[in-house]
Formats: structure tokens, sequence, C-alpha cells
């Protein structure tokens, strides 16, 4: 099966106008075990645009991206790619379905016995009836593309955190998705490599026609590439909008959140019991 993605997208374009948003939640709630992690949450990601989620750790930005890729299962409300359910998909659907996303994971997650080459050609290999010549075209233009070509015969243990985290993308890219998904791609990195890096996510997305989305810290990088920020607090969306409408925002939770101040409406501590009644003191007054 190969996939002529050019084509697909023109004929799609032509036969029903295309939704404004790739990615759509709408009233979704999930939560592991008793804790709520999403709480009514409509949010939408505009389709070819770069969409950063931002927040406190544990806010829910990963599970976002995993309910996206049908990982997890909306408790309520709808997770929408292209105008379809994830959570309605069977196994056939959501199979097609992530053929179409592309998924940089927060470490790389490169298989560590498989050559540079042979970790991006991955994909095409259990994806596509490619032939192997075309596969290696493929490869050597997802790898330059990424700057390392000339690394293709060596081992993930050869190149360094930043390298792999490339070679990471080259592999997310390599079936030409609609959507890449990207986890911290910024944690870790120096700064030569989180510059790099964050040039290749818009310069990607907008030479490929993609729809991005990505999970960041990194105020300053995120702000400097991103059409659409998404700041989440407390189970909620505390804002969302242009990256001047966040840094302008006069929210609470978002002026604490871009200003980096230890106190103010983000919960820090992990919901539990008092410390008085968990150190048997009594329960407070």
């Amino acid at each position: 099966m190969i996939r002529v993605a050019g084509f697909a997208r023109l004929f799609l374009t032509m036969a029903a106008p295309a939704s404004e948003s790739l990615v759509e939640m709408r009233h979704l709630t999930f939560g592991y075990g008793e804790r709520v992690i999403l709480d009514d949450v409509s949010v939408s990601v505009p389709r070819g645009k770069v969409t950063a989620l931002m927040g406190a750790s544990g806010g829910g930005k990963t599970t976002i991206l995993r309910l996206i890729g049908g990982q997890n299962r909306a408790q309520s409300g709808e997770m929408l790619f292209d105008g379809q359910d994830v959570g309605l998909m069977d196994q056939t659907q959501l199979y097609a379905a992530r053929r179409r996303m592309g998924m940089l994971f927060q470490f790389g997650a490169l298989f560590a016995d498989l050559s540079v080459f042979d970790n991006v050609a991955f994909p095409l290999r259990e994806h596509t009836d490619l032939p192997e010549t075309l596969i290696r075209d493929i490869v050597l233009m997802k790898l330059n593309a990424v700057g390392l070509r000339g690394a293709r015969d060596l081992a993930p243990s050869d190149v360094s955190g930043g390298m792999a985290r490339r070679v990471a993308l080259a592999r997310a890219i390599a079936l030409d998705p609609d959507l890449v998904m990207y986890d911290e791609p910024f944690s870790g990195l120096d700064p030569i490599s989180t510059g790099t890096s964050a040039r290749l996510i818009r310069q990607l997305n907008d030479s490929m026609g993609l729809t991005s989305i990505f999970v960041s810290h990194e105020l300053e990088q995120t702000m400097s590439i991103a059409d659409h920020v998404i700041i989440l607090a407390n189970g909620k969306v505390a804002t969302q909008g242009t990256p001047e409408q966040v840094l302008h925002s006069t929210d609470p939770l978002v002026y604490q959140y871009v200003n980096a101040l230890s106190d103010g409406p983000v919960r820090f501590h992990y919901p539990g019991l008092s410390v008085n009644a968990d150190f048997g003191l009594g329960v407070e007054a």
C-alpha cells in the first residue's frame, strides 16, 4: 500500500471543505482512578498550524497526546481527529488514523538494536509495500531534512541526545503524516540543540504542510514558533490564543505560569489529607 499523500489531500480538499481544526476536544473529561486530569475541556488545534500545550507538570498535556492517538479513551465528551471521534473507532479505524499521525516521544524512543537508517525505515517497512530502493531514498531525504544524512549507519548509542531526538523526528515524518505530535522536544537539550529543534518543528510544519502539536515547558522557544498556545491548569484550560495574547493575559493562573511564580492558584501539592490529619495531629479547624 503506497500512500500518495499530496494527491490524497488534494482529492479530499476538492471533495469536501476541510474543517479549520484537525483535532478538536469537545467537553472532554478524563482521569486516572478517582483523580480527574481533564475536566470538561474544549480546545481546537488549527489545521496547518503549530500548537503548543503548556502548563504545570501533571496538568494533562501528555494525556491529551495519548487521547489523540487512542492509547487512552475519554470518559465523557469527544476527541475528534479530522472530524471522527477517536474514542468510537474500532481497531482497524484507529490504526488507519494513527498512520496519519507521527509521534516524537520525550526521549526519542529509538530502537537500540537498529541503526539510525533502520529506525527511520521502520514505519515505511511496517506500513507500506515500497521497494527497498525507494525506502532508501525516502529515509535519506528525511534524515537530510533533520541534518543527519551522514549519521545513517550509526547506532543510537553512538549519537548525542539532541541527535537522537532528530533521528526520532525523521522517523516521525517518514510516512508524511497529517499530524505530528511532540512530547517535550526541548527537554534535556543544550541551548544550541533547543534552538535547532525549535526551528526544525517550524520549518517542517510549513514545508510539509503539517499540523503540529507539541508539549513544552520552554517558554522562550515555544512562543517564538507557536501559532496557537493552550495553557492547562487544575484540569481546565486556563487560556488559549496567540503567543502574544497568552503572554499578556491577566488571568492569575496564566500570569503565575508565564512569570514562573511559586505562589499562585496553580496547585503544587498532589491532592491528599491535610498535614495534621496525615501526621495524626487532629483535624484542622
